[in-house]
Formats: structure tokens, C-alpha cells, sequence
């Protein structure tokens, strides 16, 4: 189970078994799309598709063309080392080969694993929507910094546990760094508070994620879906070859 109820409730204990390096537990993939190749579709005047960006019935956000024929989505932890690679060495390759055509769409959904996560999913999702992946990928190319602050205050970071779920997640970030760092990308620490203190909201986030990974029977992050199948990836190396097959070129 990626997400439980323990993350909401209070005296959560340090993260020390928290690990940057891959978090997959999926099955392989369902089944391989294949198709003829697709050409690519013009973004209307004035706009290029990956400066849209959509909010999705499921809580995701999806850059590119929403009706791009191939749909690809992406499962993600804010804490998972694999995600992290991905976001380092797939990011950019995605958006500028496949997503800038407008027959691949980008849909990321958050699968969340502990308090962390879960205050970073939060503070991506505080602003203009056009900001949540970028500020996502600058979160995960900080990982290692973000998990070292919250090893240097454990401390700090237990006794958030124990706060009432308003000032909890605010706790958190203090504890992670976090308010600075989004700080400096242009969060401003009122905002960041104020988004952290919404705790229906990222109870929203937390139940969400959980009915997914039931329905969808999610086990570890990353895991890609593409137009409903699971893709056998865990890397852009792996999932670039997918998406080739199904006929992005």
C-alpha cells in the first residue's frame, strides 16, 4: 500500500528508511501498444503544446495536447530516487521530441509514500497550474538536499507529528527546507504556509492517491501508463522505445 491514513495522523516517526534509489514494485507491463507512425499535430496559433497544461478529473496535471492520441501518465513519488532519474534524464527529451508534436500528452499524478512527499505534492500544486511539473523536477533534481535536511532535523521533523493537521504539514516543510527552497522559485513563503495549512486540501491529495493505487493496483513508483496499459519502465531509456512502438516519433 503506497499511502495510508498514518501519514495524516499525528507521530509519524523519522524517515531513516526513506530510499533515493528506485521505489518499483509494479508488475510489468500489460500489454505493448504498437501502431504506424503519427504525425504530428499543429498546436493552435499563438500557442506551442507544452505551455498547456490541464488539471485532470484524477488530480494530475497533463502538459500537451489533451486530445494527443497518445496519453502517458505517470505515477510519482516526490521521494523516490527513480523518479527523480527521470525527471533528470526524461524530462526535457519528452517534452521537446513527443509532447512539442502534439501526439504525446504528459500526465503526472502524484503516488504518495510518506509526509514528505505528501508536503511537496502540496507546495507543487500551490500557484499557477503551469507551474506544478517544472517545480516538481526542480524538487526531485534536489532530492539528496531536501532528505539531508530532514535527517539533520529529526527532531524538528517528529515534533510536526505531533502538531494539530493545520500547522502539521507547515512543520514539515520548515523541518525539509522546503519553504526556502520554494522560496527561491518563486513561492513566497506567505503563499507556501498558506497552501500548507489547507488540510482538507491535501487530504484530497492523500485519498486520492490511495484510490488510484487501489483501482489500479499500483505498487511502486515511477510506473507509466500509456493509454491505459502499463509500460515496462522504470527509466527514459525504457519507456522511450514504448512510445516509439506506439508511434511517436
Amino acid at each position: 500500500m503506497i499511502i495510508s491514513r498514518r501519514i495524516l495522523a499525528a507521530g509519524f516517526v523519522a524517515p531513516l528508511a526513506l530510499t533515493l534509489a528506485a521505489c518499483n514494485g509494479a508488475e510489468d507491463a500489460e500489454g505493448a501498444l504498437s501502431g504506424e507512425p503519427i504525425e504530428a499535430i499543429p498546436a493552435p496559433d499563438g500557442q506551442a503544446w507544452t505551455d498547456v497544461v490541464t488539471v485532470t478529473e484524477e488530480g494530475g496535471y497533463k502538459v500537451g495536447n489533451p486530445e494527443a492520441p497518445l496519453k502517458l501518465v505517470e505515477y510519482a513519488s516526490h521521494t523516490c530516487g527513480a523518479c527523480a532519474n527521470f525527471a533528470a534524464t526524461g524530462s526535457a527529451p519528452l517534452k521537446e521530441e513527443y509532447v512539442s508534436k502534439g501526439i504525446v500528452s504528459f500526465e503526472l499524478r502524484n503516488l504518495v509514500r510518506d509526509p514528505v512527499d505528501l508536503t511537496i505534492a502540496a507546495m507543487v500544486r500551490c500557484g499557477q497550474k503551469e507551474n506544478m511539473i517544472p517545480l516538481s523536477d526542480q524538487a526531485w533534481a534536489s532530492l539528496n538536499d531536501i532528505m539531508g535536511n530532514v535527517q539533520s532535523n529529526g527532531a524538528a521533523y517528529q515534533a510536526a507529528g505531533e502538531m494539530p493537521l493545520e500547522q502539521r504539514f507547515i512543520g514539515i516543510a520548515e523541518a525539509a527546507g522546503l519553504i526556502e527552497f520554494f522560496s527561491a522559485r518563486g513561492l513566497s513563503a506567505d503563499q507556501a504556509r498558506t497552501c500548507l495549512a489547507d488540510g482538507e486540501k491535501i487530504e484530497g491529495i492523500a485519498e486520492a492517491s490511495q484510490a488510484q493505487s487501489d483501482e489500479l493496483q499500483l505498487t511502486g513508483t515511477p510506473t507509466f501508463i500509456l493509454n491505459g496499459a502499463k509500460v515496462e519502465a522504470l527509466s527514459w531509456d525504457q519507456l522511450e522505445p514504448a512510445l516509439q512502438r506506439a508511434g511517436a516519433r
